[in-house]
């Protein structure tokens, strides 16, 4: 789940991902479980992981990332109107959700800080489409 705001930042979170050892910014996400559709599992990863809930929801994207090797499906959604709910509830998965102005990813995915896959297709689809720059 991509969530802007009204003064055009997303939601990040910065978290640590094991098997790369690795540090990064990434959007709140996650599996679908059996029961649900894709839109209702990004509401219910970005209230988990961050205690916000999107008012308005739109699909953004789908894409394999590991086309060659696994089906493994992506989809992605832009929440807007959002509004914090409480806290977050899975502790596990990101140590702290920040507010990001969008101007700043560019340089946040050409420092390595946004290297995750998921993250990087859907933020540069949205830069792509709202005419700002995707590197410096």
């Amino acid at each position: 789940m991509l969530l802007l705001d009204d003064q055009d930042r997303v939601l990040l979170g910065w978290r640590h991902r094991f098997v790369p050892d690795r540090w990064g910014w990434e959007l709140p996400g996650g599996a679908v479980d059996e029961v649900e559709q894709p839109g209702e599992a990004a509401v219910r990863e970005l209230e988990d992981q961050t205690g916000y809930d999107a008012g308005r929801v739109e699909h953004l994207i789908s894409f394999q990332a590991l086309a060659g090797t696994a089906d493994a499906k992506h989809a992605v959604f832009v929440g807007h109107d959002p509004k914090q709910i409480g806290e977050p509830t899975v502790m596990d998965e990101v140590v702290r959700a920040e507010w990001v102005p969008l101007r700043s990813v560019p340089a946040l995915i050409a420092s390595a800080q946004i290297w995750n896959a998921a993250s990087l297709v859907a933020l540069l689809q949205l830069l792509a489409l709202s005419g700002q720059p995707e590197s410096h």
